[in-house]
């Protein structure tokens, strides 16, 4: 699998890292086990940085159609994308489909950045 993750239910964060070519089973599978664990409202953090895909628009399409459907079905975290401008428009229209839902969502170039992002948005909860 070109994608690993580590879901953290203590600090609420979800890590996911790409390496080589990610296949639309790959989401499937990250976004099955978040569901099944109850992380949808966790923070993400997806490192594309070292990831590709052959995903075509059909596959893309699909995904959407499930990143769409868990947004219906209530909040979503936050969620910082770490890709290299290189890869912006290969996943542009994922980054559109995951725009739809009512959350925070920034785009960085490096995981660093992402991950400072991300922990101010912790520590803004735990004033609230």
């Amino acid at each position: 699998m070109s994608l690993n993750w580590k879901i953290d239910t203590e600090t609420r964060l979800i890590t996911a890292v790409a390496d080589g070519d990610v296949t639309r089973r790959d989401i499937e599978t990250l976004l099955d086990e978040m569901a099944f664990r109850g992380a949808m409202t966790y923070r993400k953090l997806f490192d594309g940085s070292r990831g590709d895909t052959k995903m075509g628009a059909d596959d893309l399409l699909m995904l959407g159609v499930r990143f769409r459907a868990f947004h219906a079905q209530g909040p979503m975290g936050p969620l910082a994308v770490v890709v290299p401008d290189d890869k912006i428009e290969l996943v542009a229209r994922v980054l559109g489909m995951l725009a739809a839902a009512d959350r925070p969502m920034r785009v960085f170039r490096t995981p660093v950045p992402a991950r400072r992002w991300l922990e101010s948005l912790e520590k803004r909860q735990e004033v609230n």
